[in-house]
């Protein structure tokens, strides 16, 4: 009987050890199931660079792809210890370029996520492509107020912050200060009017006062020339002679004449706007809240200062891969949904975890409020309430909104 006994249990132990060596060749023998990775899209555009104003100025012809690169990488890093992985297919528009074939090569590849690195009026194209409407898009370049209102959609989400949201975000640090008497300066292009009128809203909800509301018609002379610090230093103080006023915003988002405005307007006032003190989703400045470490492995990958564009992209991706990680799951459908979800939270390196808004798809996140070296304030600022998050006191309200999708 003891014999017996002591070969059953030999037996067991040897069975056990069939069954594990079974299960570990399984898991290591060539052409074994692997997990699919999850495909995220990129779209970008070709852009041109701009004239630099000045020999600090660099363009950085991959910003926003960048951004998304390094999503990658931190889904990958996540994921891994479920098992799960993540890759990047990346396409770029040439200047004119249609996106509707890019949105249909996508479509055929079973994508089901794209960050929409794109302007405006392509976003809205990409869109009504074939096959977008099986897909979650990421807009993470065009700040339009209407994206978000009446030429929103279901299956479209902002990751980048809209002008309402930068405008809320200065005026309420304005408030904070306060300085409630404000000279707008606005610049001639479509942009700088919807920054504007932003800018306007802005000062109407948290209590300024718009004492000068004034367009930009001068030309200021290369500041590059011999002359041309002479130039403007009798142009701008004839531009800016105003009366009183606490405080000069400007509305230059073609960063044409705002740069030249510091010390040379006519009263001794602080330039706020696109330009001096500025208001931003991402700043190379912030060290707070963490995000040294994640600007730093973004300079080792990227070789320059993460840039807002980046910032959104990677916060694209990051939003698919937390979600993939939270739910343990690579089914696009339910990530789509937990993604919009009341559920989701991603954290930013902002002080705060970031959700997307279920009215109009608007990412909440803080406004970051920028010098040219140091991080000066990020808005929220303290006592502006709301009955659901500070963070939705920035940008267009749930009774505000005109979004029908």
């Amino acid at each position: 009987m003891h014999d017996d006994g002591v070969s059953r249990r030999r037996r067991r132990r040897a069975e056990r050890l069939v069954t594990a060596l079974l299960a570990l060749l399984l898991f290591v023998v060539p052409g074994s199931a692997e997990p699919q990775p999850i495909a995220i899209g990129y779209l970008g555009q070709t852009r041109s660079p701009p004239m630099p104003l000045g020999p600090l100025d660099h363009f950085a012809a991959d910003d926003g792809v960048q951004g998304a690169r390094l999503g990658i990488a931190d889904d990958d890093s996540t994921g891994r210890f479920l098992g799960q992985r993540f890759r990047l297919v990346e396409r770029s528009l040439k200047p004119g370029e249609p996106p509707q074939d890019a949105i249909r090569q996508f479509a055929g590849e079973g994508i089901t996520f794209v960050v929409a690195d794109l302007d405006a009026g392509p976003l809205t194209q990409a869109l009504a492509a074939t096959g977008a409407e099986r897909m979650l898009l990421f807009n993470s370049r065009a700040s339009d107020d209407s994206l978000r209102q009446e030429a929103c959609r279901k299956n479209l989400l902002h990751t980048i912050p809209s002008r309402a949201m930068l405008a809320d975000g200065l005026a309420q640090y304005l408030a904070w200060k306060g300085w409630r008497h404000w000279f707008l300066l606005v610049g001639p292009h479509p942009e700088d009017q919807a920054m504007a009128a932003a800018f306007r809203r802005a000062a109407a909800r948290f209590g300024a006062e718009i004492s000068v509301d004034q367009a930009w018609i001068f030309r200021p002379a290369n500041g590059r020339a011999d002359t041309g610090h002479v130039t403007l230093q009798t142009e701008i103080p004839a531009a800016t002679q105003v009366a009183d006023y606490d405080v000069l915003v400007v509305a230059d988002e073609a960063d044409e004449f705002g740069a030249y405005l510091e010390g040379r307007t006519a009263l001794p006032r602080p330039v706020v706007g696109t330009q001096g003190l500025v208001a931003t989703g991402w700043s190379a400045v912030n060290q707070e809240w963490g995000a040294t470490q994640l600007q730093e492995r973004f300079r080792r990958q990227a070789g320059r200062w993460m840039m807002s564009s980046d910032y959104a992209a990677w916060l694209a991706v990051r939003s698919v891969g937390e979600a993939a990680t939270r739910l343990n799951s690579v089914d696009p459908a339910a990530i789509s949904v937990y993604i919009r979800g009341s559920e989701f939270l991603l954290a930013g390196f902002k002080g705060q975890g970031l959700s997307f808004r279920a009215w109009d798809g608007q990412m909440r996140q803080p406004i970051l409020i920028a010098g040219s070296r140091l991080l000066v304030s990020s808005s929220p600022q303290p006592g502006f309430l709301h009955q659901r998050t500070p963070l939705d006191t920035l940008g267009i309200d749930l009774e505000e909104s005109t979004c029908k999708s």
